[in-house]
Parts: structure tokens; sequence; C-alpha cells
């Protein structure tokens, strides 16, 4: 009997989600109702992200970009600065890309070996930052993606016979001010000229990956979690490569760590500014998404940030404004993760932290 007969597919994918729960039980995840509320919000905007990233938009024959990763859908400590772009491509054609660069801070494409659904991994195989573009005077730009170089003189992506995904970052210093890029994608070589009816074998692949995505990543992330919370209320660099091979930009440098406070407590981190690009911190839940900066300050960046009077920057975790330093709230959270970024940055300090008391507000 052919498996898409009698909801037999169907049952297939919500069996393999429904194996996502574990997440929620992690030994170290938190049990009360508000986190695993938000763990299991967390989960059903894993399944949009999936079924988006690998069923809707999963034809490397005819790609086209999507966000993989937005307001109300987020993973793996998501940039509130950053608008992200993504598009399903294969090592074995070669695109053009065509668009204008816009005035964002910071610009970055790269071509990923997706492999989120497999191992939770998505190592680079290819970047680009903005002069690598090659932009006109007007900001326009075309890009050839292929594993073998173009005859024709325009800027080179390289792919990999493995390459399946192209990963387009665009960070912001004041998202208000600043116009985004635009991107479009296009097949160049050999294909068919529009995309087939629903092929039954195609889909219970794309439906199945799009369940082994949620199921993975959802792990893979719970590990940094738990990583992390070995250092309680410090930030460290734990070493690049585990966040490069999770499809990180190599021209960033990261920083994680875990906080944990009492309602009166405050975390305050201190570290000097290096030169460098783009710079920002965030609070994220013990789920590793960003919190709600549609309407909360939960992020920080060069732009934003009231300098110390030698350069050096302090920000302040907490659940109210302690009145000194840039605040970060907690929005009712106890614990999270805390993410800086330094981008092309000539130097990485790793901030000092430390846990205060706060006075209470009538002192």
């Amino acid at each position: 009997m052919n498996v898409l007969e009698n909801g037999q597919l169907w049952q297939r994918y919500c069996d393999r989600l429904s194996q996502a729960a574990a997440t929620l039980k992690r030994p170290a995840a938190p049990t009360n109702a508000f986190d695993q509320a938000e763990g299991t919000r967390y989960l059903s905007r894993l399944i949009r992200l999936g079924l988006e990233i690998y069923l809707e938009s999963g034809d490397p024959e005819f790609p086209t970009f999507y966000q993989p990763s937005h307001e109300t859908a987020k993973i793996g400590g998501d940039n509130p600065d950053n608008l992200y772009l993504s598009a399903t491509i294969s090592g074995k054609h070669c695109y053009r890309l065509t668009g204008n660069i816009g005035t964002v801070a910071y610009l970055s494409i790269g071509s990923k070996a997706n492999r989120y659904a497999i191992d939770g991994t998505m190592p680079s195989t290819g970047e680009l930052t903005r002069a690598q573009f090659r932009p006109d005077a007007g900001g326009d730009f075309t890009i050839i993606a292929s594993v073998i170089p173009p005859v024709e003189d325009v800027a080179w992506l390289p792919l990999a016979e493995d390459s399946s995904m192209l990963h387009l970052r665009q960070t912001f210093l004041q998202r208000c001010n600043e116009t985004p890029a635009t991107i479009a994608i296009e097949r160049i070589s050999p294909g068919p000229s529009m995309p087939a009816s629903v092929d039954p074998g195609v889909l219970e692949n794309r439906l199945m990956a799009a369940a082994d995505f949620v199921v993975g990543s959802s792990a893979l992330f719970a590990d940094w979690a738990e990583k992390f919370m070995s250092r309680p209320n410090q930030l460290r660099d734990w070493g690049q490569d585990m966040f490069i091979k999770a499809g990180g930009d190599p021209q960033i440098f990261y920083v994680h760590g875990y906080w944990a406070l009492q309602p009166k407590q405050a975390l305050v981190i201190k570290t000097a500014v290096p030169e460098c690009e783009h710079w920002n911190i965030q609070v994220n839940n013990w789920w590793m998404e960003s919190l709600d900066y549609r309407y909360h300050p939960v992020c920080i960046n060069k732009h934003s940030a009231r300098l110390n009077d030698d350069g050096s920057v302090t920000v302040v975790i907490a659940q109210r404004d302690p009145g000194f330093g840039n605040w970060l709230p907690t929005v009712g959270h106890a614990q999270g993760f805390v993410l800086l970024r330094w981008v092309k940055a000539d130097c990485h300090p790793v901030p000092g932290c430390r846990v205060i008391e706060l006075p209470t507000e009538t002192e």
C-alpha cells in the first residue's frame, strides 16, 4: 500500500514531530509553566519554519528567498538586528543573483551544506561580504553562485557539490533609518522551465525532512543551553567551530553566556569595545529565542549603546532598569542566555560579569 494512502504519511510526520517533546523534558530545561509555555510555542514555530524551508521553498530548480527566522519564528539565538533571507539550491546547478546592497551596516551571503534535518550542522561552502558583491555606483550587483568559477566578470559565490542553501544576513544599526538590500535568484543551468506537479516521493522526503528539522534543531540548541549553563552568570568564548558548523558567519565572533537571577538581582556585564563593523548584545530565553524585540529593548548595538568615558560599555540584565549602564530587561524570565557578537572586529574581548543586588525602588 502507498505510504500516502489512508493518511499514513501524515501520521508518520506527526509521529516524528512528537519526538521533539524530548526537548521540553530535558533534565536541564525549566519546568515551570511560563518557560514550558514558551518552549511549546517554540516547537510550534519550528514546525512553521520547517514547512517553509523544506516543503514550500524546497525546490532547488526554482529557488526563492524566504525568511528562515523572524519576529514570530526564531531559532538559535536569532539576531534582533538582522533580516535573514535563505534560498534552497543545489551544487548541481548554477544560479544568478541580482539586487541592490541597500544601506545596511553589514551584509553577507554564504553558501551552506544544510544538514539541520540530518545532524544539526550547516557548514559554510562559500562566503561573500558587501565589498565582494562588487556593487556598481548605484549599489546594484550580480553574483554567480556555482561550483565552477564563471567566465563572465562578475562576483562569484563558490558552491560545493553538497551545497543546499544560500543564507543572506543583513544587519541594521537603526532599522527604521536604513534601506534593506534586495535580492532575487534564478537558476541559469539547464533544467525544466516550470515546476512539476506534486510528486508523491518528493513530497514524502520534504515533509519528513521538515519534521526531522524540528526534532534535530531543537535538540541541538538544547545541547548548547546545557553547555552554557555549566558557567552561570558568565560570558565565554566557547570556541567558534560549533557556531560556524551550525551556520554562523565566519566574520562574526560569538560570545555566549547563561544568566540566572533573583528578582532583585542584576548581572552587570562590562567589556572593552574593539574596532569593528558592527557589534550587539541581546538576551534570549532558555530555548535560544531572542526575547520579543518588537516591544522590549532586548538588544543593544553599536549605534544605540551608551559608552563609558573610557570607551568601554556596561550592560545590565535585570528585571527593572537599574539606572546605570545599558539595560537589557528580562521580560519576566528568571533565567536565559545572553549573546554578544563582534562583527569583523580587530580583536574579540570577552566581557567580565558580576551579579549585584539592586536597591529597592523606594531607596
